[in-house]
């Protein structure tokens, strides 16, 4: 398998995007907002706050950095 090299890999994001845009309804160089909620790796779970154990790895404590609320993406 061969790499990409940076300059191949440019053209190729911006041919994407182009055909993206392209496809949509806006108006030529109209600027869309992007909306991740849609995506399920944004989501989040209500989880109680706790001081206790990590839900995540037991043997440290909570430190609040949210991973256990999601699925890690």
């Amino acid at each position: 398998m061969s790499r990409l090299d940076d300059d191949t890999l440019r053209a190729m994001v911006r041919e994407a995007v182009r055909r993206h845009l392209a496809a949509s309804d806006a108006a030529p160089g109209a600027v869309r907002p992007v909306s991740f909620a849609a995506h399920a790796s944004h989501g989040r779970y209500t989880l109680p706050e706790t001081d206790g154990p990590c839900l995540i790895e037991p043997s440290v404590p909570c430190t609040h950095c949210r991973y256990c609320q999601s699925h890690g993406h």
